[in-house]
């Protein structure tokens, strides 16, 4: 984009953003070299903010709810979310790749402004996919590509054809009549998709601007669930990741009675780059009480005293590895405090293992994960980190001594000293296990056994040889 066309964009986005009730108290939006735009801090009096340094109304946040009291595509939009037909998140979606397609939009000057492209693993040639091969974040690309492809085909492309072809009393119109002939691509949608995971913030909206006027207590359970999604993704789920958070979330918790849990986007904070040591956080102000704007969301400043005018105002995405970060936003950081190692056994190998109908039973007894996530300074001493007392007596009492029918089987030394959970080295002892180890380890008909019994017979079988050695190889691939 030419330099001059993105300042006219920047300067149409700003204008905006003043008409439609924001403030930029002590900051402003400019181009960043490597990251698209930022937020940074600009010369104010001495206590005149308090701190405060972008306010935004809540009714130009894009979220569920506003989304489906657009006059234009709303109602329909409501249709399909009580039918079951979308979820929340999917909502947000179809109304961006609506808007951004409509001639004429009241969102263009911020759209305007958003990404056409991303760095994201999801976004990547075939070429560059090709280098990640053997990783979990491979798996997950090729998951989500997969997914967001036959979710377009299925129901995405038709619906917002459909709604590319209302007017504003939300009838049926044609388009060509304007000779406008627009084609929705699967591009388009994952421009959504990757817009909505890289922007959207977690937002306590109180529950009086929720439901002014309404009482749609569908909409509130679909809310809570949205927000109620654990992190990290590639912890449990390798295709579904949770928007940002803010770090005042603790604090909001004790207003969970008065307040709802949305995802959404929020034009102008949501410009915010991410750094670990953030310099701002966001909150809502339902009352008016701290920017004199009610029903509004803010920026507020970490420390007060501390931010140099022409600073840039980071605020934190999270505790999210390089993994994380590349999958979602399609950067990594250099020394990443959060950053993890997750050793995954692939269920399509295990599928391919000797006796895998019967080692699979005995994971199900065990209800064992096939992954193992860790922080990776926890590896900076190898297998065998330095751990404190407690840490140490923590792993006695789920070491296979505690449960052992016969004590035949020592407890290696080295047992309580090995980063690896044990219940994970468990998993793998029991992929490793060899036929006439598998014939030693039986199963009573007169009842099932427990998991302990499991992980007990099968520890004083087999120990760790195999383990370890499965446990070298799938580093190896890492």
């Amino acid at each position: 984009m030419a330099a001059d066309e993105a300042d006219a964009k920047l300067q149409s986005f700003l204008q905006w953003l003043q008409v439609n009730g924001a403030d930029l108290r002590g900051c402003t939006i400019r181009a960043c070299a490597d990251k698209g735009y930022g937020v940074f801090s600009t010369a104010v009096e001495p206590g005149s903010t308090d701190g405060v340094v972008m306010v935004v109304p809540l009714d130009l946040a894009i979220t569920p709810m506003r989304v489906m009291q657009d006059p234009l595509v709303g109602p329909r939009l409501r249709a399909l979310f009580e039918e079951g037909a979308v979820d929340d998140r999917l909502l947000v979606m179809l109304f961006l790749m609506a808007e951004r397609l409509r001639p004429g939009s009241l969102w263009k000057p911020y759209l305007d402004m958003l990404p056409s492209t991303f760095g994201s693993s999801l976004w990547f040639t075939d070429e560059e996919l090709a280098e990640l091969e053997g990783t979990t974040l491979y798996r997950a690309t090729v998951m989500q590509r997969k997914s967001l492809q036959t979710v377009f085909t299925d129901k995405v492309k038709g619906l917002v054809e459909e709604l590319l072809h209302v007017d504003e009393s939300g009838r049926p119109v044609l388009i060509l009549c304007f000779n406008i002939s627009i084609e929705v691509s699967f591009e388009d949608f994952l421009w959504a998709n990757s817009i909505f995971w890289t922007r959207a913030l977690n937002i306590p909206c109180p529950r009086s601007y929720m439901f002014l006027g309404s009482s749609d207590d569908q909409l509130a359970r679909a809310d809570v669930d949205c927000c109620s999604s654990s992190l990290p993704a590639s912890a449990h789920q390798e295709t579904d990741i949770t928007a940002k958070s803010s770090s005042a979330d603790v604090n909001s918790e004790l207003n969970n009675c008065e307040s709802i849990w949305v995802e959404g986007l929020v034009p102008g904070i949501d410009f915010c780059n991410h750094n670990v040591k953030a310099l701002a956080t966001w909150e809502v102000d339902s009352e008016g009480n701290a920017t004199g704007v009610p029903a509004s969301m803010y920026l507020i400043l970490a420390d007060k005293s501390s931010v140099e005018t022409g600073a840039e105002i980071y605020i934190n995405y999270g505790n999210k590895g390089n993994e994380e970060l590349l999958y979602l936003y399609g950067f990594v950081l250099d020394n990443n405090p959060d950053d993890y190692l997750m050793v995954h056994y692939p269920v399509e190998a295990l599928r391919q293992v000797q006796s895998s109908d019967i080692k699979m039973k005995l994971l199900e007894i065990q209800k064992g994960e096939l992954r193992c996530l860790l922080p990776r300074s926890l590896l900076d001493n190898g297998f065998f980190g330095v751990r404190s007392g407690e840490e140490n007596d923590n792993k006695k009492k789920t070491s296979p001594s505690s449960f052992s029918w016969s004590s035949q089987r020592k407890v290696p030394s080295y047992l309580n000293k090995i980063v690896f959970p044990q219940e994970f080295l468990s998993i793998l002892r029991t992929i490793a296990m060899q036929e006439h180890e598998l014939e030693q380890v039986g199963c009573s008909e007169d009842r099932e056994p427990s998991d302990m019994e499991v992980q007990s017979a099968i520890w004083e079988v087999c120990g760790d040889h195999g383990s370890l050695g499965l446990l070298v190889d799938l580093l190896r691939v890492k």
